[in-house]
Order: structure tokens, then C-alpha cells, then sequence
């Protein structure tokens, strides 16, 4: 049966370091925090960051959570893609993450499916895609 879902609500990721990855989604990809929530029984905390649109991130903490590496073909979620709107964001952005220390992987270029992207490990080990 159909659940009529019409749109991802959105997507969560576990930081260690939840102010740097706050400032980075912030700094980087424009997004808005919302502010710190806190779980004083679990000590789980988190944001949700806007984007333009609809479209949301959790990042989440807590203490004790064990951090395994990441490499880059792996079962789970792979990466997340932000839509920057023109090939030229896409250069500009990869340049400066580039600039400022960030591992690019791939790109800028067009894909063979025709998208045009870079991949960049952000932060903790985490990859982003960065898309026209």
C-alpha cells in the first residue's frame, strides 16, 4: 500500500563535535540553526538546520558514541547532495572548502549521467556532493 509520502522530512547525522558542524552547514552551505536542543536525562543534543525550501538537517550528539571510519564505498548513506544552483557556485564553493583545508574527492565536473558536481569529505570524515 502506498503511504503517500511526497517529500523527505529530513535527514540526520551524528557529529562529535556539534558547534563545528553547526558552523560549518552554516558558514559554508547558508543554512539557518535552529536553537540548541538538550536532553539533560540522555544529554542528547541537537540542531535542525534550514535551507532554503523545504529541505532540513538534524545533526545530533552524544556522549560515548563510538566513531568507526568512513570510507568511501560502504553499505548506509553514502553522502548528502546540496544543490548550489550553477556550475559556477559549484567551482567556487569547492575552491574555497579546498582553500580552507577540506579533502575534494571528485570535480568539479560533469558526470555520465550528466550531472555536474565535486565531492567533498566535509567534516568528521563525511562526504557531501555539491550539484548544479
Amino acid at each position: 500500500m502506498n503511504a503517500g509520502i511526497t517529500s523527505i522530512n529530513h535527514v540526520a547525522l551524528y557529529v562529535n563535535d556539534l558547534e563545528a558542524a553547526r558552523d560549518f552547514f552554516v558558514t559554508y552551505l547558508g543554512a539557518t540553526a535552529n536553537g540548541l536542543y538538550h536532553n539533560p536525562t540522555t544529554d542528547f543534543c541537537s540542531y535542525f538546520l534550514s535551507f532554503d525550501g523545504n529541505t532540513r538537517l538534524e545533526i545530533m550528539t552524544r556522549p560515548g558514541m563510538e566513531d568507526r571510519p568512513k570510507p568511501f564505498a560502504r553499505t548506509g548513506y553514502a553522502h548528502v547532495a546540496f544543490s548550489l544552483g550553477s556550475a559556477q557556485a559549484v567551482d567556487e564553493l569547492t575552491a574555497r572548502l579546498k582553500a580552507d583545508g577540506y579533502e575534494v574527492l571528485s570535480g568539479p565536473r560533469t558526470t555520465g549521467d550528466g550531472y555536474y558536481e565535486s565531492c567533498v569529505i566535509a567534516l568528521e570524515g563525511n562526504q557531501i556532493e555539491l550539484t548544479a
